[in-house]
Order: C-alpha cells, then structure tokens, then sequence
C-alpha cells in the first residue's frame, strides 16, 4: 500500500474585507488546460505546412473562441453531472445547481457543452466544423490530464478496492468504507490511471499525427481518434473505478447503472460507448 501523499487541495488563501479567496489545485487544472489549448491552436493555425491550403482559423478567432470554450466546459460540465449522475437531489433543490464551488462537473457534459458552442461559433464565423474538432480533440487530452491530476489531488473520485502494491490509501470515507476490509484499505488511483491514458498517451499521439505526420489535411481524423481513444480509455478505467453512491445498493454492490444478471454497465461506460462508436466512424470517414 502507499499513504495518500500529504497535499493541500488549496494553493493560498487570501482573507480579503471578511472573505476567503482561494486558489484550488482543480481550478488551476481548468485554467492551465484552457491555455495550452489555446497555445496548442494558435501554433497549429500559425503553421502553414500542417494544412492542404489555408488554416481554416485565424488567430483572431482562435482568441474569441477561448471565451466560448470556458462557457461550453463550465456550463455543459456542470449540467451534465446533474443530469446523468444526481438529478433526483438537484430536482429537491434546483438551487444546488449553481453553486459550482461545490463540485460536481462531468466529462461528457463538459465535451456536449464544447460541442455545442464550436457548432454555434463555426455558424458565426463560416468555420469548417470538422477542422475546428481536429483542433479542439489535439488540445484537449493535457486538460484532462490535469483535471484527473486535480481529481488525485483532491482524494476523490477514487478507485475500488485493491491489493496491488501501487494501492493507494486515501484519506476519509474512502479507506473506511471498503466491504470485508477490518481496518484501512487502499484503492486503485484510478484517476492517476485516466491522467495517462485519455491524458498524457493521448496528447502525446494526437500531437504527433498532426504535426508529423499530416493528420490535419483529413478534416475529422483528429476528432474522430479522440473520440474513440477517450472512450476507449475511459471504458476501461471503469472497470476499477469506484461508480458515483447513488448507483449503489445492496442488490448492486459494484454500481451499474444497466444491469445484465450478473454484468452491467457503469454510467462512464454507457456514455463512452457512443464516443468509441462516432470516433471509429470519423476515422474512416476521413480516410
């Protein structure tokens, strides 16, 4: 087993006419995300060998997209993880809604959120839709590897049960309450695991194809292999990852949210799998 490590989830606190202002590890994660992607974007748009003929952004509006991106995330995050995961609580107190500073945000409402406000802005701005995609899916994966870094940091969404020596302890709810275990009990770092999957792998592989081996001259290659390379990634890390307690009953120990006899399904994968399935078929479309 490892210890959990003894890391503050706040950077500094700063009292101010009565209020606290803090700088949180997963805030920091969003707004570093937010800006490599931009950095990313606007050296992809700068280079003209990387496109058949003109980049189809301009730097100008690389910029103004930014703004529309933290809504996308931010909103679409957050009404994602109220409608897929806890509606029923959000439904006794739409009120809850809005105080984001709580947590609870999800991927897949994070990326519909993007999706809408690229389509909304390709509109706008006469943007080829599946060049913008390419560009977004090539920025992405260093954003979740941060934010499951973040996650790590944070001692949540955590893993199941384990004995494996990379095991790790963390702290609270998480080392007291695991089924047959008389003591502490460690847990998979599944967040660690998705860091460097649909994280570091991904970013690492997405960026070579595009500016070594051409990738962006097959408008929704890109898009289409982090589609599925996220879904994949996320299908898997699943599988040890501790469901979300409103999944979790007495006739349901592991969490599916479909159930098939003694399989089923968690809610991360029954939203992966259409991801997987709509990448795979922008792949080949763009070959």
């Amino acid at each position: 087993m490892i210890p959990f490590p003894d890391i503050s989830p706040t950077l500094f606190e700063i009292e101010l006419f009565g209020f606290t202002l803090a700088l949180r590890w997963y805030a920091l994660a969003y707004i570093a995300g937010l800006l490599f992607g931009w950095w990313i974007i606007l050296r992809a748009v700068r280079t003209p060998r990387l496109w058949s003929g003109a980049a189809p952004l301009t730097p100008g509006q690389v910029e103004r997209f930014l703004t529309w991106a933290v809504f996308g995330v931010i909103l679409g995050g957050r009404l994602g993880y109220v409608i897929f995961y806890d509606p029923q609580t959000y439904l006794a107190d739409p009120l809850q809604i809005v105080r984001v500073w709580e947590g609870g945000m999800a991927f897949h409402g994070g990326f519909a959120g993007v999706v809408v406000a690229g389509l909304i802005f390709c509109r706008r701005e006469r943007i080829p839709m599946l060049s913008l995609g390419d560009l977004l899916a090539m920025a992405a994966p260093v954003g979740l590897m941060l934010g499951r870094l973040a996650n790590f940091i944070n001692a949540e969404l955590w893993g199941r049960p384990t004995t494996l020596p990379w095991g790790v302890i963390f702290p609270g709810e998480a080392a007291q309450n695991c089924a047959g275990v008389i003591g502490l009990c460690a847990r998979h770092p599944s967040q660690l695991y998705q860091a460097a999957l649909e994280g570091l792998v991904l970013a690492v592989v997405l960026i070579w194809l595009a500016f070594r081996r051409g990738w962006l001259k097959r408008p929704g290659a890109l898009m289409g292999l982090f589609l599925a390379g996220y879904g994949l990634a996320r299908f898997l890390v699943e599988f040890v990852r501790q469901p979300d307690a409103q999944f979790v009953s007495p006739g349901n120990p592991v969490g599916w949210a479909l159930q098939f006899g003694d399989f089923g399904l968690t809610m991360g994968q029954i939203l992966s799998l259409p991801m997987i399935a709509a990448g795979l078929w922008f792949v080949l479309r763009a070959r």
